[in-house]
Formats: C-alpha cells, structure tokens, sequence
C-alpha cells in the first residue's frame, strides 16, 4: 500500500485506538497532570464529533500512585509497585472522569492482564464490553491490571497491549502518542516505514523513561503486530497541538507504519498474537511444503516430533527440523495423544488412540501460516 493510500486509511478511519503512556498524562515528579488530559480529552471529543469510535489505552497508574503517595520515584519491587498502582488508578480514572463529563462524556475502566487475552471466552467477552461501550457512545479506557499482574500474565508495557486491543477490535488505527515526533532516522523524522524488520528496529537509541516502562523498542513491536494483521499505526508527539484531529485530516504529522496487504481474520490475530504457544509440533519438509507453499491442513503423517505438555485445543507453534517457526495453530490432539499418531497415516489413527475425532493435527482453518 503506497504512502498516499495510507494516508487515505488515516483519514477515513471509522475506530482508532489511542494510547498514551505516562509521560503524556503524569507529571515528572508523579501525580496527574490535568492540563495534558483536558488537551487529549477535548482531541477525542473532537473525534467522536465526527462519527469515529474511540477507545483510549491509558498509562499512568503507577505513576499517579507515586504523586499521590509523595515518593521519591517509581517503586523498585513488585508489591509496591502493585501497591501504587492501586493507589494511583482511582486516582487517574477520577480524573478522566471529571475532565470528559465537562465535554459530556462518559467513560468506563477496562482492567486487563494477558491471561484475559489467552482465553477465547475472555477475549471475546473484552471485545464484546468495548463494542458495547462504543454504542453507548462511551469513552473505553483500558489499561494492565497492574495491581494484580505478576511477569507470567504481563504485557511489560501498554503498548502490545494497546496492539493487541487494536487487533481485537479491527480497528482502521492505532495511534501511538509519545514525547517524540515520530521513529527518527539519520535525516529526522522518518515519514512513512513500509515493514518493521531489524534495519528499523536498529533505529532506536532509547527506551524506558523514569516513570515508565516502554520506550522505542515496544513501540515498534506493537506496529508490528498491528500492520501483520492488516491495519494502520502512527507514532506522533502527544505535545504536538490537535495531533489527532491533524492526523484524521490527513496531514503528514509523525511516522506511518503501512499494513500487510491481507487483512487476518480475527480468529488468525487471536491465534497469532494473543496467545502465548503451549507446546510445539515440529514436522518434515513435507509436511512444510503443504502447509507454506499449498495451504494445506498438517497431518499426522508430518508430525515428526513434540515438545512440551498441552491439551487438545490448546495453541501450539509449528516448526520445521531447524527450529524455524512456519506456522501456529489450534491442536486438534493433545501432546500425548500426538506422541501416539506422529508419522502415521490418518486411517491408522483410530487403531491406536480407540476412535478417530479429527483427520487433520491442525485444520487450515485454525491456522496461521508465517
């Protein structure tokens, strides 16, 4: 999709996710900083007035909690760090309320960790809240459980999470707004990056700030999640004036990341990135021909290998005999089950498993290949 095309996408956007970290609404030394929040706040009113569905991914906790509380700075340990994001998010979710209710706007708190992205039941339940939301022409705010999430079911940083609700929505843009302009290359700020591969990822030079956690780098790998399954990104400064209504407009305002030119189904994004693989079935060169080059279902008879413990249904990647993932995807058997069947035809199956529920180890359907 060339530059131009992009732009059109931008402009005529009908659902953007916002996010924002917490230099953009925390003060330096911690505590909420209102005036940053009435100029975002009055930037989604804005975009609503023109038929545009919002959802906003908001930072700050913590680093509310660290004002509120009068430390010195972030807290080191997990505890504390619970503790202040405990203490700050009633805090930043008052605010908001009080700033959009002075533009007639409601909002509404969506606390998440990954475990509620990893459960299909959830993670269509989350989706289903935000849309409803949406037509009740509320303002979704969601941010990490922070005072709940331990490093198993965190995201680290707002921004996979913020790619990651972008993809469950289907949403046309995620915006990224930051304290810089946009990625930075030797000659400034770059304008438009057609693929997220290790030349761009080489461009960073920073990462977290003393508040929080995401710098460049996550940056980068959330518009990455976001452009494989077919849609928009921006990174654009959060200081530049009515930056989302300018970027709406079409203006060349930050860094555009273009889209894959497939768009993945939203069974394939749950699939692809919201879940963390259980296991991996390693298969023969045949097995990868089928299933890169001829789209076809993986079959026992490909099967050349397992490794580690899982469940029929659970998500698993495909690699080929060097290791090299080809493919994820809904397991039909389990990982015992597997160790039973692999190498054998499909009509052998029965025989030794008792009964034959599935032809296919994963059907193409369930699948996603790259």
């Amino acid at each position: 999709m060339p530059d131009k095309s992009a732009r059109k996408v931008v402009r005529q956007a009908k659902r953007i996710v916002v996010k924002v970290g917490t230099n953009a609404i925390c003060s330096p030394d911690g505590g909420v900083d209102r005036r940053s929040v009435r100029r975002l706040a009055k930037q989604i009113s804005d975009v609503k007035d023109r038929g545009v569905r919002v959802t906003l991914v908001a930072s700050g906790a913590i680093g509310t909690g660290v004002g509120e509380l009068g430390l010195s700075g972030r807290p080191k340990d997990m505890p504390k760090l619970q503790a202040a994001a405990a203490v700050g998010q009633g805090q930043l979710m008052r605010t908001f309320h009080d700033v959009f209710a002075k533009l007639g706007l409601m909002v509404a708190q969506v606390l998440l960790t990954r475990d509620d992205f990893e459960d299909r039941t959830r993670y269509l339940n989350i989706r289903n809240t935000l849309r409803a939301l949406d037509e009740w022409n509320v303002v979704g705010i969601v941010n990490e459980n922070d005072t709940i999430a331990v490093d198993e079911i965190r995201f680290g940083e707002n921004d996979m999470l913020a790619a990651m609700v972008t993809n469950m929505l289907g949403a046309d843009l995620l915006v990224f707004l930051t304290a810089v302009e946009g990625l930075m290359g030797d000659q400034g700020v770059l304008d438009v990056i057609e693929t997220v591969d290790a030349e761009v990822m080489s461009l960073v030079t920073d990462d977290s700030t003393s508040l929080g956690v995401g710098g460049m780098s996550s940056k980068l790998e959330a518009a990455r999640a976001v452009t494989k399954a077919g849609e928009v990104a921006v990174i654009a400064s959060y200081g530049e004036p009515n930056v989302l209504t300018r970027l709406l407009d079409g203006e060349r305002i930050g860094t555009i990341f273009l889209p894959a030119r497939r768009k993945m189904t939203q069974r394939q994004r749950w699939i692809g990135q919201a879940t963390r693989p259980a296991g991996k079935i390693m298969i023969d060169n045949g097995a990868v021909a089928a299933l890169a080059k001829r789209g076809k279902s993986l079959l026992p008879s490909g099967v050349a290998g397992v490794s580690g413990k899982f469940a029929k249904g659970a998500v698993v990647v495909v690699v080929d005999s060097a290791g090299t993932q080809i493919a994820r995807g809904l397991t039909n058997y389990s990982s015992e089950q597997l160790g039973r069947i692999k190498r054998l035809k499909t009509s052998q199956i029965a025989k030794v498993l008792g009964d034959k529920p599935y032809d296919e180890v994963i059907h193409r359907n369930n699948m996603l290949v790259g």
